[in-house]
């Protein structure tokens, strides 16, 4: 009875634990009486103990047992494959003197779980015999892994199938689109259970087949919850809610699924009353739906909203609070995500990189660092987000002071293996200008993804050395990594910055014909930056023209690329006409009312200047002043053009006057050429 109390008050994992130590102990004090042991609740509880990740427990009491069956045997190698120990499990299998088809079964499924199919394909080859199970575990392994003809040699060669069988190889099919051959597939079942029909359904819907799919959920001849919540979620992503709301009400029985996507798809559609009240119709709230509904809010814009009713109900959490911080920074109320932050009675890390990298977002990289240093000297455990959010402020300010220092807590800590910390270290590396420690720490990486090409292609870019980029870009292409547009916005910036002209427009076709990406506004700039650069303003025209055709908007960004070309070459016809389009979409840019005024004064036409700040001051648009920063001793010193707020202006200034007499000084110097120096004789005259 003592026992049996232990066990009910401890923790589940604690009272496994337990139950193995007591049990094996009474268990094995019988076995001299006992001359053929029954090993079958020792099976089982290896079974238990490695459902549950007690691994050592259970090797202990594998090692323990005087005697094993095959079943012991297949539990532990079953148990090795559960929680990713292969090695072990490959080795333990290979022990085994005698095997059932359960053992080969056991060995097919792990070796597709982790990723070993031509191991899996020789246990199954080698087989004495198969069951439908065997033939199962290799459908399902190829179609994990993306090998669905495969699947379908497999499924072809079958002796009996079930439909598991066919429920396999047609999601397989489904997965990668092959429609028709799934269709043709799923007429041919002899019987199909409710999944059958829900792999079916879900397949037309993937592929925006809405009404195939709301007919085959029509002929199901039994629908389960899951069903419902799957023609109901289609219906919504297609903008449907009417419908899914009527479907919602129709339903036998809703699981929490039902209800958080009936209501996000409320909130999706800006039907915030519907919503709310459909939430305060839920039979069973709990903190997950809440959370689930409150995030939905937050992701609709609803904030405001959002607030209002964490005040009101009582579900509040670290979570909802820190969805909340988010939700105030992604509509830029600093204030308010500051001070909610302020109030929150306990924090734990999600909630001050939350809070430190929408900092950074809103341009207070500065709060974000002293917060940074706040979270430090209180105790709270740093991660990769962490560091990955500091680093991005440390790329924004500038600061290469302070990013080496958080380098070098990023290698105490040991976290620079993950690769989005090294992608922010090449990025603010490449910020700060020093591109031969951001090449290094690119280069130290074990692994790149399409972040980490972008951030050192980009970051050549940014500092002219277009060669270079270009150098990486075709190192790139010899990787599995397949390029996106930001990748092809650094490539063009190299070409444009570097002169690269016919490169330019290779890459830029390039893109467009081979890797299939339609240029975006970004990519329009940076070739029409190209060609104007070097006064070929024709050919950047024909790029705006092809635009139009393309039914592409003309973005500021270009208009303002060709103004910039147009200054350049004094093209002022076109000039004109580049200007006015940025002031359309862009009333308030100082800049170029200055550039077109500079370009009316310099082609003489004083008058259309003079209308040009006339228009400027109308529309109340001011210049904004100039801005230079420089760190000093680990402080950032920040000076505005007119601005004498500074602390030390008075001595700035004094160090400026005395550096510029002696420039002048240095250039009213007399300048020798030693070539042809006069001797002059010491009588004083002229040889």
């Amino acid at each position: 009875m003592e026992y049996w109390s232990m066990l009910f008050i401890c923790h589940p994992i604690q009272a496994l634990k337990l139950n193995y130590t007591l049990s094996l102990r009474l268990s094995f004090k019988s076995y001299t009486s006992i001359i053929a042991p029954n090993l079958k609740p020792f099976n089982s509880r290896i079974s238990i103990y490695m459902r549950n990740g007690l691994v050592q427990e259970a090797q202990k009491l594998f090692d323990e047992m005087p005697q094993r069956n095959t079943v012991t045997y297949n539990a532990m190698v079953r148990g090795y494959f559960q929680n990713g120990l292969f090695k072990e499990a490959l080795r333990l299998y290979n022990q085994m003197s005698e095997r059932d088809i359960f053992s080969y079964n056991t060995a097919i499924t792990g070796l597709m779980q982790c990723g070993d199919i031509n191991g899996a394909r020789d246990v199954f080859e080698y087989m004495p015999y198969r069951d439908v199970v065997t033939w199962n575990s290799m459908i399902a392994g190829y179609v994990y892994h993306g090998l669905v003809d495969e699947a379908v040699r497999v499924f072809n060669t079958m002796p009996v199938k079930n439909v598991v069988s066919w429920n396999s190889v047609i999601a397989g099919l489904l997965s990668v689109q092959e429609m028709d051959l799934a269709k043709k597939l799923f007429v041919e079942m002899g019987f199909r259970d409710v999944v059958s029909w829900t792999i079916m359904m879900s397949g037309l819907v993937s592929v925006g087949q809405i009404i195939e799919a709301r007919e085959c959920f029509d002929d199901m001849p039994v629908r389960d919850v899951l069903a419902w919540n799957t023609i109901i979620t289609a219906y919504i992503k297609h903008g449907h809610v009417g419908i899914a709301k009527v479907l919602f009400h129709k339903m036998p029985e809703r699981d929490w699924i039902s209800w958080n996507e009936m209501i996000n798809g409320l909130l999706s559609s800006h039907r915030i009353n519907d919503a709310m009240r459909l939430f305060s119709e839920m039979p069973q709230k709990c903190q997950r739906s809440w959370n689930s509904i409150f995030l939905g809010l937050i992701r609709n814009g609803f904030v405001k909203e959002a607030h209002a009713v964490l005040e009101k109900y009582p579900f509040s959490d670290i979570i909802s609070q820190t969805n909340m911080i988010i939700g105030y920074f992604d509509i830029g109320e600093v204030w308010n995500a500051l001070k909610l932050f302020d109030l929150m009675p306990t924090r734990d890390t999600t909630a001050w990189n939350a809070t430190i990298f929408g900092l950074g977002e809103n341009d207070q990289g500065e709060d974000g660092f002293k917060l940074f240093i706040r979270m430090m000297k209180g105790d709270i455990s740093l991660d990769e987000a962490t560091f990955t959010s500091i680093l991005m402020i440390c790329s924004n300010l500038p600061s290469l002071d302070l990013g080496k220092q958080i380098h070098g807590q990023v290698t105490k800590t040991g976290i620079h293996c993950f690769t989005p910390v090294s992608n922010a270290m090449v990025t603010m590396y490449a910020r700060c200008g020093n591109m031969d420690s951001a090449l290094l720490e690119f280069e130290s990486m074990p692994t790149h993804d399409v972040i980490s090409w972008n951030s050192i292609i980009c970051g050549f870019a940014c500092h002219g050395y277009g060669e270079k980029a270009l150098e990486m870009f075709k190192q790139m292409t010899l990787t599995d990594v397949k390029p996106n547009n930001i990748t092809f916005v650094g490539v063009l910036s190299a070409c444009s910055r570097a002169g690269l002209v016919e490169q330019g427009k290779f890459y830029f076709n390039y893109m467009r014909n081979e890797c299939l990406i339609e240029p975006t506004s970004e990519h329009y700039t940076c070739i029409v930056d190209l060609l104007g650069r070097f006064g070929i303003i024709s050919e950047a025209m024909a790029i705006l023209d092809q635009m139009r055709v393309d039914r592409v908007e003309v973005a500021a960004s270009v208009w303002g690329a060709l103004l910039g070309a147009c200054r350049i070459h004094k093209n002022f016809e076109v000039g004109k006409i580049a200007g006015e389009r940025i002031l359309e979409l862009e009333p308030l840019n100082s800049g170029v009312y200055m550039i077109l005024a500079e370009m009316y004064s310099s082609s003489g036409k004083k008058l259309d200047a003079e209308k040009i700040w006339g228009r400027m001051r109308e529309n109340g648009v001011k210049k904004q002043p100039g801005c230079s920063w420089v760190e000093v001793n680990n402080s950032g010193h920040v000076f505005l053009a007119g601005d004498s707020s500074h602390p030390e202006f008075c001595t700035i200034c004094c160090v400026l006057e005395l550096m510029r007499m002696e420039m002048e000084m240095e250039v009213l110097k007399p300048k020798f050429d030693s070539s042809q120096d006069k001797q002059i004789p010491f009588g004083g005259c002229y040889e």
